[in-house]
């Protein structure tokens, strides 16, 4: 009798944009996939695998010998700067120097494959959706390829309907003016599971008057090359964005909601895999236990992400409207959240709120959220913190910053019913009223409702369509072409 040749292993290689917010969601898919029978190789830039080894030190990505870390450049000047670079040039960097490194290492990753036998050659691909010059090397290799797009299904519709905003005369602004004349406010029609959403509330991107202003030209090379893709994967639930979710569906390859993905990794019981993490920043977790020391849904969460910006004068409002707000407050600084500048807070606030109050770099967010202690958020609106708000029953204020967040924001506060939004140009008055609403108010406690309700809901769907629709997502990966 001849020998049965076993089937080889499936290789996926996973591959995030460079930034913490895109990382987080693909590292939890990749070991999702790995957790599945997948051999994973997991690619940053040098750039942010500098970053995490620094944060987590050096034998941190070591791990297992089924799940590798590879670099690529990513095409911008070296820097020491442990911040997020700057996004404009780092989306014209990956999409138009990335694909020749891309395409090297794979080769490399093949090649090795014929020596070894603890290398299966790359079967599949995993890119992040704004990193779609990957699309082009899985059509080389002959192997399918998913993008999965980190931001919520709305967002991502937002995005998708930026070319007929400008085959209306919507986009770009005809005037400076009307970023402020109340042009923004209109609302719109022409997007199907966003009824009355204004142009204020769509990904901020298209707030310019330049008609070659590159974050558009990427914005729609990136959806155009999205209908390229074997399927489309999101961060998301079905019974949270079905009205989004439908409506992609109707214009796009397979869209399959995932999410949220930090439950079904959840259920993954691997130690080796638990100690594979993505955090860019040193995670200090001395927060736990002071939450520890809190009553039940007695303290805000106060965390504007790894990329949002504001003034020195911004953080002096923030500051003294939570101060005001006579609220205990957990508020995660990073060290590059002021532009340009080292975030120096008045020390009379400092002394002030010092027995309420807890300042920290950065934490471990899904348990800070998931902490009894913990009864609000303040957020700049990015979608994993949003998701994770949801699916741990906490309510928000919303400042959003850029991108798709301002469609977050817009979801949470008018169609979810979790959310309040501070004006852009924020004063202290009403972050005290909003945080104070958030906490204490009828307003506050109905959202804290909603966002139960919410949880709930993402706790079904890690049990029904999310793990039905990661079967899918897994067959795709496994077809081959």
């Amino acid at each position: 009798m001849g020998s049965i040749s076993m089937p080889e292993k499936p290789h996926a290689v996973c591959i995030p944009y460079p930034a913490q917010g895109h990382i987080n969601p693909m590292l939890k898919l990749a070991k999702l996939l790995h957790h599945r029978g997948f051999h994973i190789t997991f690619v940053n830039t040098e750039f942010n695998h500098k970053r995490l080894l620094k944060s987590r030190g050096p034998d941190s990505l070591n791990g297992l010998p089924s799940f590798q870390f590879k670099t690529i450049p990513d095409g911008l000047p070296p820097s020491d700067i442990d911040a997020t670079q700057d996004i404009p040039s780092l989306c014209k960097s990956t999409s138009s120097y990335c694909i020749g490194p891309f395409k090297e290492l794979l080769a490399r990753i093949n090649d090795e494959a014929k020596s070894s036998s603890q290398i299966p050659p790359v079967s599949c691909i995993v890119s992040d959706g704004v990193m779609s010059f990957t699309v082009e090397a899985a059509e080389e290799l002959g192997v399918p390829e998913i993008l999965f797009w980190t931001t919520s299904a709305c967002g991502f519709l937002g995005y998708m309907h930026y070319r007929q905003l400008i085959e209306k005369g919507l986009i770009p602004l005809k005037d400076e003016s009307d970023l402020t004349n109340g042009y923004l406010e209109q609302k719109l029609d022409c997007i199907p599971g966003m009824k009355d959403i204004r142009l204020r509330d769509l990904p901020s991107f298209l707030r310019t008057t330049n008609p070659d202003e590159y974050m558009i030209e990427f914005v729609l090379q990136e959806t155009g090359r999205a209908k390229k893709a074997s399927a489309i994967v999101l961060n998301t639930y079905e019974k949270l964005e079905p009205d989004t979710l439908s409506a992609l569906s109707s214009i796009l390859p397979p869209v399959y909601s995932i999410g949220p993905l930090h439950f079904l990794q959840e259920r993954v019981n691997d130690e080796s895999l638990a100690l594979l993490g993505s955090n860019l920043w040193k995670e200090e977790t001395e927060c736990l236990d002071w939450l520890d020391t809190k009553d039940p849904n007695s303290v805000v969460y106060v965390n504007f992400g790894s990329i949002t910006v504001m003034t020195p004068d911004q953080l002096v409002e923030f500051a003294w409207g939570l101060g005001n707000s006579e609220q205990t407050f957990l508020w995660v600084i990073r060290p590059d959240l002021v532009s340009g500048d080292s975030a120096i807070l008045p020390p009379d606030f400092l002394e002030e709120t010092k027995e309420r109050s807890l300042l920290c770099n950065w934490c471990p967010q899904e348990k800070v959220l998931k902490h009894p202690a913990v009864g609000g958020f303040l957020t700049h609106s990015g979608w994993n913190s949003t998701l994770e708000s949801i699916s741990f029953g906490k309510p928000m204020v919303c400042w959003p910053f850029f991108a798709e967040q301002q469609t977050n924001c817009w979801f949470s506060c008018t169609q979810w019913g979790i959310g309040m939004e501070i004006d852009p140009n924020v004063k202290r008055n009403e972050v005290e009223s909003l945080v104070r609403e958030l906490m204490v108010g009828e307003k506050g406690k109905e959202m804290k409702k909603n966002a139960l309700e919410w949880k709930r809901k993402a706790d079904e769907a890690v049990n029904g369509s999310s793990e039905s629709n990661l079967e899918k997502v897994i067959e795709v990966l496994l077809q081959s072409k």
